[in-house]
C-alpha cells in the first residue's frame, strides 16, 4: 500500500472537495497525510486523516482580489496574492516530503509553491483542481468568459481566438511568479499557463457531467473523476428547526472564504422578506461583517452543514462557488446564480447550460430582480432534478481513488 502526502489550500472549498476520495483511499489500505493550514486542521482530523499544520506564514498572506474593481484587475491581484505564498509553500512542502517520505503527491490547484515542489521532487504526482477544467478544446468555449457553446465554423473561430486570448492574459498575470518560483527551484520555465496545468503525472479535476462539457480531445493525463460531495461532521448544534412547519426553505449563502459578496446577502433578505418561503442565509466569513440578524422569515447562521438543509430547499441563492452549485445539483435543488468573480462566472454559465437554474448578473443586482430570478429558479426543479440525477452518475470518491491509486500502480508498481 501507497504512503500519500496532501497539500491543500487553508480554504475549506478546496479541503471538503478532497476528502471522498482521500477517505476511499483509506477504505482501500493507503496512507493519507494531509498538510493544511491551522484553520481546516481540525475538520481534516475529524473527516479520519492523519493531518499536520503548514507554516502559519503561509495563510496570513491574504488573498484580495475581492478589492479590485476590474475582472482583469482582480485576476492578476488574485494570482499576486497566491503567488507570494509560493516561496513559504514550497519550504513548507518541501519538510513535508522529508517528513513523510510519500510514494504519490497531490496537491491543491491554489497551492503554486507546493506544485513546484513536487515537481521538483520526482515523485509521482497529482494536481487537483477542484472546480471546472480550464484547457481549451474541440468544441469547448473560451475559459472564464462565460460564453455559450457555439458550434459551425464561426463558433470554432471564436473559441480558438478568445482561448488565446485568454490564455495569454492569464500568461501575464502567472508567468512571470511562478517561473522565478521554478527558477529557485531548478526547473524549467514555462511558456504557458496550459504547461503549468499539465506539469503533473495526472490531472484530476473534481467535476464532471453535467458542469463540463463533453470533449473529444482531452489529454491522456486528465482524469474528470466527478463531483466530490462531502460536509463536515453535524458539530453544530440542533437542525431540528429546519423540520419545523412552515414555508419551504430557500438557502442563500456567501463564500466560505471572504470575498466581499455580502451584497448579494442583503439583496436576499430584502428580495424574501415578503415570499412565501422561510430563509436561511448562511454567512461563513461574511457573518461579523455583514451587519444581518435573524428576523421574520430569515435564520441568519455563520455555518450550517449544506447537506441537511438541501434535503428540504427548494432553491439556493448562491455566489456560484462550485461547492454549493454542485451539492445543490446533486439534491435537484434549483439555483439562482449571482457571480462575482474567480471561476464563478464559467460556473454559473454551466449552471445555465446544465438546466440547473439561472442567473443574475452582479451588476444587474437588485432585490426586485433576484425576487424574480427566485421565482424562475423555484419552477425549475424539474429540471434541477434531471441535471442531479446526471451529476450523480458522473462519479465520486472511488473514481477520484482509481485515478489516485493508476498512478502510484504505474509510477512505481505499489501494489493496490
Amino acid at each position: 500500500m501507497a504512503r500519500i502526502l496532501v497539500y491543500s489550500a487553508p480554504a475549506a472549498g478546496h479541503l471538503f472537495p478532497l476528502v471522498p476520495g482521500l477517505q476511499e483511499l483509506q477504505r482501500r489500505g493507503h496512507h493519507v497525510h494531509v498538510r493544511i493550514g491551522e484553520r481546516m486542521l481540525e475538520t481534516a482530523r475529524a473527516a479520519g486523516f492523519d493531518a499536520s499544520p503548514a507554516d502559519p506564514a503561509i495563510a496570513a498572506i491574504e488573498v484580495k482580489d475581492y478589492a479590485e474593481g476590474k475582472d482583469t484587475d482582480k485576476l492578476r491581484k488574485g494570482l499576486h496574492d497566491m503567488l507570494r505564498r509560493g516561496p513559504l509553500e514550497r519550504v513548507d512542502f518541501g519538510r513535508a516530503i522529508a517528513e513523510h517520505d510519500p510514494d504519490l503527491i497531490l496537491v491543491d490547484s491554489l497551492a503554486y509553491g507546493a506544485t513546484v515542489a513536487a515537481e521538483a521532487s520526482g515523485r509521482p504526482w497529482g494536481y487537483v483542481l477542484p472546480s471546472l477544467l480550464p484547457l481549451p478544446g474541440k468544441g469547448i468555449p473560451p475559459y472564464g468568459l462565460a460564453m455559450k457553446p457555439m458550434r459551425g465554423p464561426l463558433g470554432r473561430a471564436r473559441d480558438v481566438v478568445l482561448s488565446k486570448l485568454v490564455e495569454r492574459l492569464y500568461a501575464r498575470a502567472l508567468l512571470p511568479r511562478l517561473n522565478a518560483l521554478r527558477a529557485e527551484a531548478g526547473l524549467r520555465a514555462l511558456r504557458s499557463p496550459i504547461e503549468h496545468l499539465l506539469a503533473a503525472d495526472r490531472l484530476i479535476i473534481l467535476t464532471g457531467e453535467p458542469l463540463e462539457y463533453p470533449r473529444t480531445d482531452l489529454p491522456a493525463k486528465v482524469r474528470l473523476v466527478g463531483a466530490q460531495l462531502w460536509d463536515p461532521p453535524a458539530e453544530h448544534g440542533d437542525l431540528t428547526w429546519l423540520d419545523e412547519p412552515g414555508d419551504p426553505w430557500v438557502l442563500v449563502t456567501t463564500s466560505t472564504e471572504y470575498q466581499a459578496d455580502e451584497q448579494l446577502a442583503r439583496a436576499a433578505v430584502e428580495a424574501l422578506r415578503d415570499e412565501p418561503v422561510r430563509v436561511l442565509l448562511t454567512l461563513a466569513d461574511a457573518y461579523d461583517t455583514a451587519g444581518i440578524a435573524s428576523e421574520g422569515n430569515l435564520r441568519v447562521e455563520r455555518f450550517v452543514p449544506h447537506g441537511p438543509v438541501l434535503e428540504r430547499a427548494a432553491a439556493v441563492v448562491s455566489h456560484s462557488g462550485m461547492g454549493i452549485v454542485q451539492k445543490a445539483i446533486a439534491a435537484g435543488v434549483p439555483i439562482a446564480a449571482v457571480p462575482f468573480g474567480r471561476d464563478q462566472p464559467e460556473v454559473a454559465r454551466r449552471v445555465i447550460e446544465a438546466g440547473a437554474g439561472v442567473q443574475l448578473r452582479i451588476k444587474h443586482l437588485t432585490p426586485e430582480r433576484l425576487r424574480a430570478t427566485v421565482r424562475e429558479a423555484l419552477a425549475m426543479r424539474p429540471q434541477a432534478q434531471a441535471a442531479g440525477a446526471r451529476l450523480r452518475a458522473a462519479g465520486g470518491g472511488a473514481r477520484f481513488a482509481d485515478a489516485a491509486e493508476e498512478l502510484v500502480s504505474e509510477r512505481i508498481g505499489v501494489s493496490v
